[in-house]
């Protein structure tokens, strides 16, 4: 089974038209067969895409430090505990085909740009893929242009990461 890494918001706070975009992400992954790796826990959009994989059959690893514990999704196909943050974001990335950000916080915006990096660096051979949905991410992509227009980011650096603005749109850039 084809994996693909889901990065997305741990908070309670965000606007539901986020978690929304994300069930029908998730949802339209699973159909096509993909697994989905995540942070595995019940918070926030973490939680909706959880419930969502449950909900329809999907398999979802998580990948979670020990010391999140108490906030472990119930109901995960797989559990893979790690000791820390970074072992985290290592694992989550292994064997995957592609990463996807969905809107997200901190943690996410980490995750995406270490990814990004990893690129960079020849050290992760996947797709990065970033769902924009309703230019969430556009300061993102202008601060990326920037990092282009001065020289600080090659443009074949710049051309790996792909900005989708809708699920489906995404799910094509997965087949590319």
């Amino acid at each position: 089974m084809e994996k693909i890494a889901v990065f997305c918001s741990a908070s309670f706070r965000i606007d539901e038209k986020y978690n929304v975009v994300a069930r029908e992400f998730v949802r339209k992954a699973a159909s096509r067969g993909y697994g989905i790796v995540t942070g595995g826990t019940i918070k926030g959009t973490m939680g909706v895409i959880s419930d969502e994989l449950h909900r329809c059959g999907g398999y979802h690893l998580g990948v979670i430090p020990r010391f999140m514990e108490e906030y472990v999704y119930p109901d995960l196909s797989e559990v893979i505990w790690t000791d820390t943050m970074s072992e985290r974001k290592v694992l989550l990335r292994k064997d995957t085909s592609a990463v996807v950000a969905l809107p997200g916080g901190i943690g996410t915006l980490d995750e995406l740009i270490e990814t990004f990096a990893l690129i960079h660096l020849k050290q992760y051979f996947g797709k990065i893929l970033v769902l924009d949905y309703e230019g969430f991410y556009e300061p993102l992509k202008a601060l990326l242009q920037h990092y282009v227009e001065t020289g600080m980011l090659s443009e074949e650096t710049m051309a790996r990461i792909r900005f989708a603005h809708t699920p489906d749109e995404l799910l094509d850039m997965l087949k590319d």
